[in-house]
């Protein structure tokens, strides 16, 4: 399981920064607050597409699944890391192909 945290310089990320975790079946963000953690996860069969959105230091990431439920959102990442998170999808999902 690969896990990618967003940059605490960011707004929204400065005491608790969003955690995207791509493992073998699915893509989770985790958003902490004060007393709560938010948790949503899509079985990467289930994924249509990863969009980056690249600004001059930092991405934002949008999954969309197929369900049509709420896509999965972050933003505050290296661009880096958004290129591997979508890298590890695409190929997660390509091997659950062959």
């Amino acid at each position: 399981m690969d896990t990618f945290r967003a940059s605490r310089w960011t707004k929204g990320n400065h005491l608790f920064p969003t955690v995207i975790e791509v493992s073998e079946t699915a893509v989770i963000r985790r958003k902490r607050s004060w007393l709560t953690v938010n948790e949503l996860s899509i079985h990467l069969s289930k994924v249509a597409s990863v969009r980056i959105d690249t600004g001059l230091l930092w991405a934002d990431i949008l999954v969309e699944s197929t369900g049509g439920s709420d896509p999965l959102t972050s933003h505050g990442h290296r661009k880096a890391d958004a290129r591997r998170i979508k890298e590890l999808i695409e190929a997660a999902q390509s091997r659950a192909l062959k």
